[in-house]
């Protein structure tokens, strides 16, 4: 089984890029982020034409998440219980969905704009609330995965150059905390060591040539419970799918499994 997730950064910009994608790499699964549209709007009936089913949990603001699947699709939960909210709205930022018996989250996690930023504090919230949310699913037998865009930079070596991000988000210790504390459910990063790049970013700038001088950072992650990891027989960041006209700033992260 292929699973894969991608920040597409607009769904509707980015329609016939992502058909030409799930065509060219045969994936089964898809999580998807920042969607930009409402759930009316998903190209659901298109993607149903090519063999998927979708989930989707969008409202048509900046962010908005999806499960495409062409092997199943049960199980459908849009949100979690305890998610915060911002000036008072309960963004869209997650669904899951079981995937050919592999139990997926696709998450597209608060940016926090600036550290002491009130969106900074809600971020940090919103992944506690995502920790206890799958706690149970991580320590489970069954394969399961929270895959998406978490804007947390893992490790210093996960930015092109950390001496930059002195004092901003997306590095602190706090963010970090708040990944490894995911982690201490029983999930962990399937990305392979060696990797296949030196440095596998998987978001660059649109701007000051941010991807042609390779100034990105490794923010797109795949955390999968001891079943999930175990099965993991490649795990890649499809690089070439940011190259050309109309690609999102982001690249698709790839995962195959044996299951």
């Amino acid at each position: 089984m292929r699973i894969a997730t991608w920040n597409v950064n607009s769904i509707t910009v980015r329609r016939e890029r992502l058909l030409s994608w799930l065509e060219r790499t045969g994936t089964d699964v898809l999580c998807l982020q920042e969607l930009k549209c409402d759930t009316d709007a998903f190209p659901a009936d298109t993607l149903r034409a090519a063999g998927y089913e979708a989930a989707v949990h969008a409202d048509g603001r900046w962010n908005g998440v999806a499960v495409v699947s062409r092997v199943g699709l049960d199980g459908v939960t849009h949100g979690f219980p305890g998610c915060p909210e911002y000036d008072g709205v309960a963004e869209r930022r997650a669904v899951a969905a079981t995937c050919g018996g592999v139990r997926v989250w696709s998450v597209y996690v608060p940016n926090g704009r600036e550290v002491g930023h009130p969106h900074f504090a809600y971020k940090l919230r919103w992944l506690a609330a995502l920790r206890d949310t799958v706690e149970a699913d991580a320590a489970g037998s069954a394969p399961f995965a929270v895959l998406g865009d978490f804007n947390v930079a893992p490790e210093d070596a996960d930015v092109w150059d950390i001496s930059l991000f002195e004092g901003a988000t997306h590095v602190t210790a706090e963010e970090r905390a708040a990944l490894a504390a995911l982690r201490g459910t029983g999930l962990t990063d399937v990305m392979p060591r060696p990797l296949k790049y030196d440095r596998p970013f998987t978001y660059w700038d649109y701007r000051q040539l941010g991807f042609p001088k390779n100034r990105g950072m490794r923010i797109d992650l795949v955390y999968g419970n001891a079943a999930f990891a175990g099965a993991v027989s490649d795990a890649y960041v499809d690089r070439e799918e940011r190259k050309g006209k109309g690609a999102s700033d982001h690249a698709p992260v790839v995962v195959d499994l044996d299951v």
